[in-house]
């Protein structure tokens, strides 16, 4: 290989906005496209979770969904809750026990005869009213009788005192009517699919169901523990689905009921607060049949009840959402379908004509983060929807055009990358990022904030004499993770490889310059392994040069996370030349007018960096020949 031979290489061409698209259908307008009624065939991308799903809800099973935020998680639960049987629906209702009133009895009736059973009780109580109200007038009638035979103090204060005795029996018996009068718990009438309950976040009482606190306890007063009974979410979510997100924010006390609850398919309901009156109160057995459909990320394996967990795995599926598919034709269509759902599920949009629907297809090529993909995050990617279609409304469009997404793309922008945006312009004015000249170990990292959001992240080293006899340290400054530090202790084989002698005599200090937010990952390894060199060696590093990518201990650079939304960071510094790996070349996705700022030079060694990085001199010459000699960099 010739010392020349890769400086004048040719840059990446990325992959444009520019080119058409294929779709794979023909249509002018979403208006033309079909939307599916039922939930489960608008579930997009995710073909090994709708085959687990209808098999779950064919035989009734638990499913754990893990993957990220966005990809139709919950979609799949109320798809699942669609597909299950309605005819097997119930109502549960609650009666008062004549034996023991705190252990009210329960009752289980097909679906709408619950109804019937309560007003046919209240029937039964008011008849007992209008009765008592007969005998108030009787004797009200035979007072006023007396008193006209006969009027007389005497007389008149027997009356009194008749009437006062009566209606304090009449109220008495009021009382013990209305105790008869059951409480309808679950009231499933009319409905035309099993129940989809919705319990992520809830309490103990609002998920197991809870006993209402009763401040009147004596004379009569209080209100009967049965009428004082409320249904949990898992008793609702009876013959049906019970849905629940980031399962493990559960304590593990819920998740052991929530167990004993799938296990014995009912569940008594108690009050949850031992200050309360109703903690006194504990029906019988509530059934609670229902359908578990747990979801969550990957911390949420490691944090669930083990034996929750196994009953799922035991009894059900447990299912890892895809975040991004293929870029095929077929796939592209879905996304198609994906924007006219979009548009009709949200109702105050405009459908999308044809190349606004290409534009959209190409922010989930950019979003996907790999070549030949599409991203199946889709809820960010409904959010560029609707915001297109919010100012389509605006301009008083008939049809959100291609301008529309652009412009939502821009507008619609992430937290992160608007912190992004304000750090770069912030480190460009106070000259934190310099992007012109040359300067020995200093050299412009990139990084990511989030998902899509990239920043630049100067990096700087020096080289000291070691403060111990015994040996040097490499001393990292800027609030790095774990990750990041054994990245910076990999720098050092390298280093203390190629460069052939005893390098325990100095000590390498890194800073990565006012990162407040902190470094994860190892994707900063070639800046670091750059500024050490240089700093080492006294060869200036060109500072129009940004560069990310792993790298291993014989020097070979790895691939790496976000490389487009790195290198948009870079052109947005002001940077004219990126380094990345060669393995994420075919991940590049730039606009047209970004493209023509950068020039990206894909490399596989330490070596091919250097070569792009250092300033030419017999140097930088020397330095190659020995790294190359040295390192085994043959790929």
């Amino acid at each position: 290989m010739g010392d020349n031979e890769k400086i004048n290489r040719e840059a990446l061409a990325p992959r444009e906005y520019g080119e058409s698209l294929e779709l794979g259908i023909e249509f002018t307008t979403t208006e033309e496209i079909e939307v599916p009624e039922k939930l489960i065939d608008q579930v997009i991308g995710q073909e090994h979770a709708v085959e687990v799903i209808k098999t779950a809800a064919n035989q009734k099973r638990h499913v754990l969904l893990i993957g990220e935020p966005g990809t139709g998680k919950s979609m799949l639960g109320q798809a699942m809750a669609e597909l299950l049987p309605t005819e097997t629906l119930e109502d549960i209702l609650v009666f008062p026990n004549p034996e023991d009133e705190n252990m009210p009895r329960i009752k289980t009736v097909p679906a709408c005869q619950g109804r019937r059973i309560v007003e046919k009780y209240r029937e039964k109580a008011k008849s007992q009213e209008s009765v008592k109200s007969y005998i108030l007038l009787f004797v009200m009638f035979t007072v006023m009788l007396a008193l006209f035979i006969e009027f007389s103090a005497t007389t008149l204060l027997m009356g009194l005192f008749v009437v006062i005795l009566t209606i304090m029996a009449l109220s008495n018996m009021r009382l013990k009517s209305t105790v008869l009068v059951p409480k309808l718990l679950v009231d499933n009438c009319g409905r035309t699919k099993a129940p989809f309950i919705d319990a992520t976040g809830a309490h103990a009482g609002a998920l197991l169901g809870d006993v209402r606190h009763d401040p009147f306890q004596s004379g009569g007063l209080g209100t009967p523990a049965h009428e004082r009974v409320e249904p949990g979410m898992i008793h609702r979510a009876h013959k049906g689905v019970l849905f629940i997100d980031e399962i493990a924010t559960l304590s593990l006390k819920m998740q052991q009921s929530l167990l004993t609850a799938m296990q014995e398919k009912k569940f008594p309901i108690t009050g949850q607060s031992e200050m309360s009156s109703g903690a006194m109160v504990r029906t019988e057995p509530v059934p609670c049949d229902f359908v578990l459909v747990a979801a969550g990320n990957l911390d949420t394996v490691d944090k669930m009840h083990p034996a929750l967990r196994s009953r799922i795995r035991g009894y059900g599926y447990e299912v890892y959402m895809r975040t991004t598919m293929p870029d095929t034709i077929e796939n592209r269509r879905k996304l198609v379908q994906f924007v006219a759902q979009e548009v009709k599920r949200d109702g105050k949009i405009p459908h999308f004509t044809k190349e606004a629907v290409e534009e959209i297809v190409r922010e989930a090529q950019k979003r996907a983060g790999r070549k030949g993909h599409l991203t199946l995050r889709l809820r960010d990617l409904g959010g560029i929807v609707r915001a297109a279609g919010d100012i389509a409304v605006k301009k008083g469009k008939k049809y959100v055009e291609r301008e529309d997404v652009i412009e939502a793309v821009k507008m619609a922008k992430p937290l992160e990358k608007q912190l992004a945006d304000w750090y770069i312009e912030r480190k460009k004015e106070y000259q934190v990022i310099k992007t012109e000249g040359s300067e020995i170990g200093r050299v412009n990292g990139l990084a990511v904030i989030g998902e899509q959001s990239g920043i630049v992240l100067p990096i700087e080293a020096v080289v000291a004499p070691a403060a111990s006899k015994e040996e040097g340290k490499i001393i990292v400054t800027g609030k790095l993770g774990e990750i990041a530090k054994e990245a910076v202790q990999n720098v050092s084989a390298i280093i203390k490889r190629y460069k052939g002698e005893d390098i325990s005599r100095y000590d390498i200090h890194v800073q990565f310059l006012q990162t407040y937010e902190g470094v994860e990952g190892d994707s900063a390894s070639i800046s670091v392994a750059t500024a050490v060199i240089s700093a080492l060696e006294g060869i200036p590093i060109r500072q129009d040069v940004a560069m990310t990518g792993s790298l291993s201990v014989r020097g070979e650079v790895l691939p790496i996370g976000g490389a487009t939304p790195k290198i948009e960071a870079a052109i947005e510094a002001g940077i004219k030349m990126v380094i990345i790996p060669k393995s994420n070349e075919k991940d590049v996705f730039l606009s047209k007018d970004k493209a023509e700022k950068i020039q990206i030079f894909p490399v596989e060694t330490i070596d091919e960096v250097l070569e792009i990085a250092l300033e030419e001199s017999e140097k930088k010459r020397e330095l190659l020949r020995r790294i190359r000699e040295t390192l085994p960099l043959s790929l």
